[in-house]
């Protein structure tokens, strides 16, 4: 018999919105307990922010990345309680796209939430410090494949004396590119005349997965010394790897390394449908995850689990 076909995903900033985690948490305890863990950790009521907003404020990074996570970790309790999820039965990997891997991580339990939580604050806050307001920027080439998005970089980062580097390998010709705010102005152009269906900048505080977060790198590098790694119920497929580590060292390393280094969603996915995944349920806020997921992966499902409503789809394919 073969081993789970499933893989848990957990998504990043940008699936933030007013209103998440609400519905589970006024439906089920378990989600409740995950929120005011998450608060008593960073010492404020997060959940209300969450619950009420106001979104500006929810959308700050050391405020939206925990807030993730939170919503993570209180879908994946709901489903232990009331649906019968074992992680480490039922999982084959689980993953998680840039801040999402801390929430893969404290789902599979390599660390607690309230760690999590901490470390995520603490990381938002390291990397909005980084660089100041103005001088980095993150653009998305869409219609472009990887290999060309990281040519296109380098192009723009020699022309313009600035940096340019591959952030995120999403797949489906999505591919985000990050540095100084100059050369990523002429990787947008440079793309343009390359073809690409369209390429714009994003609307983000600072330019993440690149060479200038080093400042947050290190600080993080400080911070996970700090913090006790167990070995996580199901392989983390890392963002900078993708590939599986359970190794508590390994993965402190590669958490550093993610910091500057890409998020290679696209060959992550790539790697789990080949290791025999046939089902992906993205765990959280949104359904950015499973919809990459049907782009990338030819006859694989995605399925969001964020609302009371979707505990039934996942019990189908139980």
């Amino acid at each position: 018999m073969g081993g789970p076909t499933k893989a848990f995903i957990f998504p990043g900033q940008g699936s933030q919105s007013t209103g998440m985690a609400k519905a589970l948490a006024e439906a089920f305890a378990p989600a409740r307990d995950v929120l005011a863990e998450v608060d008593d950790a960073l010492g404020r009521k997060l959940s209300t922010l969450m619950f009420e907003g106001p979104q500006e404020e929810l959308t700050l990074t050391a405020n939206a990345q925990p807030a993730l996570m939170a919503t993570s970790l209180a879908a994946i309790r709901v489903l232990e309680a009331e649906v019968g999820l074992d992680i480490a039965r039922d999982a084959a990997f689980v993953a998680g796209h840039s801040l999402g891997e801390y929430s893969a991580l404290a789902a599979a339990r390599s660390i607690g939430v309230a760690d999590a939580a901490r470390l995520l604050r603490l990381r938002g806050e390291a990397m909005q410090d980084a660089v100041p307001v103005g001088v980095g920027a993150m653009a998305a080439l869409l219609g472009v494949e990887a290999e060309a998005a990281a040519e296109i970089a380098r192009e723009a980062a020699l022309e313009s004396g600035g940096i340019c580097e591959v952030a995120n390998d999403n797949g489906g010709g999505q591919v985000v590119v990050s540095g100084s705010a100059g050369a990523v102005d002429r990787a947008i152009e440079i793309a343009k005349g390359r073809g690409a269906r369209r390429s714009m900048l994003l609307p983000v505080s600072a330019p993440f997965h690149c060479s200038l977060m080093r400042p947050a790198a290190e600080k993080m590098a400080a911070a996970l010394a700090e913090v006790s790694f167990r070995v996580p119920a199901a392989p983390l497929v890392a963002n900078v790897a993708a590939a599986p580590v359970v190794e508590p060292d390994e993965i402190r390393r590669l958490l550093v390394a993610q910091v500057t280094g890409a998020v290679r969603w696209r060959e992550s996915l790539v790697y789990m449908a080949g290791a025999g995944v046939s089902a992906f349920v993205e765990c959280g806020a949104g359904k950015v995850l499973s919809g990459l997921v049907r782009r990338v992966v030819e006859g694989a499902s995605g399925l969001s689990v964020g609302a009371p409503a979707d505990l039934d789809a996942y019990r189908a394919i139980v």
